[in-house]
């Protein structure tokens, strides 16, 4: 069984971190109203990392990143980890995503790895890597580099 690779959206895929679309991203209505930021290329980065581990959406978008944004990055449809609590709250994410992975190694993208994550990943016999991706840039070569080494 291979290790999990856990993907948040906003902050990761969709950088928001800055007021300007950042270059090689293009924006798309995929909610009314709201613009999301994506970069195809980030389709192909992420299928880099199936060489080694089962891809999982944990994000607030639940099973939306499935039919709006997969799509878009030409990737297949992944596991949805069921993300409890209202958007913001990290704590509450990781509530679902603790019992989901169980005993699983893994790497975690998330832009907002709270205290509470930090000490779970701490705590954890399995391998468990949280990687921090700045919501300016987004998901980049190099984060995808630190989850491929050993």
């Amino acid at each position: 069984m291979k290790a999990l690779a856990l993907i948040d959206v906003d902050g990761v895929l969709n950088p928001h971190g800055t007021a300007a679309c950042p270059p090689g991203y293009t924006e798309h209505e995929l909610f009314p109203g709201e613009l999301v930021r994506v970069r195809r290329e980030h389709g192909p980065l992420l299928l880099r990392l199936s060489t080694r581990y089962e891809l999982v959406w944990a994000t607030y978008w639940e099973h939306e990143a499935n039919r709006l944004l997969a799509p878009l990055l030409g990737l297949p449809r992944l596991p949805v980890i069921p993300c409890a609590g209202p958007p913001g709250s990290h704590r509450d994410k990781l509530l679902g995503i603790a019992p989901w992975v169980a005993d699983r190694p893994l790497v975690w993208f998330d832009d907002l790895h709270s205290a509470a994550a930090h000490e779970w990943a701490a705590s954890r016999t399995a391998p468990t890597r949280l990687i921090h991706v700045d919501p300016v840039a987004g998901l980049t070569g190099a984060y995808v580099d630190q989850a491929l080494l050993p």
